[in-house]
C-alpha cells in the first residue's frame, strides 16, 4: 500500500483537489477493491497534508443504501418488472450506520455513469443487475447520488448538502 499511497499523495499535491470522494472502510457493498481504495486514499490524503496540501472535504460514496434499493425495487414492481435486487435485499446484512449528508442531483449524467461502469468489462455484466432499472425510472424515483461527509476542514456543514463543494474556499479567496 505504501507505493500506492505515495503515488496518490503525489497526484493530490500536484492537482490540489479541495474535495475527494472515496469508499467507506467497508468498501460500499462491500468489495475488496473498494476497501483497498479507501485505505490508499485516506493514507494518501494524510501524507499530502503532511507535505503541505490539505484536502478540505472527504466524502464516502453511499450509493448502495437499503433505502435506495428498496425504492428502486418497488418502482420496478409497480411496472411489473423483475426486481434486480431481490436476493440482495433478502440477504441484506446491516453495515455500520450510514449518515447521508449530501444528495447531488445527477440524473442528467446517468448514461455517463453507466458507460463508466460498463468499461469494467471483466467485472460488470452489461445485461446484469446494475443496468436492469431503466434510466428513465431512476430519474423519476431516485435522481440523486448520495454521499457521507467523512471529514471537513471548512467547519460545520449543513447535513443536507446538495453540493460537494459547499463551504470550500478556493485558492483565489
Amino acid at each position: 500500500m505504501s507505493l500506492g499511497r505515495t503515488l496518490l499523495a503525489e497526484k493530490i499535491i500536484e492537482f490540489r483537489p479541495h474535495v475527494i470522494t472515496t469508499y467507506d472502510e467497508l468498501g460500499g457493498y462491500p468489495h475488496p477493491d473498494h476497501i483497498r481504495t479507501h485505505e490508499v486514499t485516506m493514507a494518501a490524503v494524510q501524507l499530502a497534508a503532511d507535505q503541505g496540501w490539505q484536502v478540505q472535504k472527504i466524502y464516502f460514496n453511499q450509493q448502495f443504501t437499503r433505502e435506495r434499493l428498496e425504492v428502486l425495487a418497488q418502482a420496478m414492481a409497480e411496472l411489473e418488472l423483475s426486481n434486480p435486487y431481490e436476493s440482495w435485499l433478502q440477504n441484506w446484512k446491516d453495515r455500520r450506520p450510514v449518515r447521508i449528508t449530501t444528495r447531488v442531483e445527477c440524473a442528467d449524467f446517468f448514461e455517463i455513469r453507466n458507460a463508466a461502469l460498463i468499461a469494467h468489462a471483466t467485472q460488470v455484466d452489461p445485461m446484469g443487475q446494475w443496468f436492469a432499472v431503466p434510466i428513465s425510472l431512476q430519474r423519476e424515483v431516485w435522481p440523486t447520488e448520495e454521499f457521507e461527509l467523512a471529514f471537513s476542514a471548512v467547519g460545520e456543514i449543513d447535513v443536507s448538502e446538495t453540493d460537494l463543494f459547499a463551504g470550500v474556499v478556493s485558492d483565489d479567496e
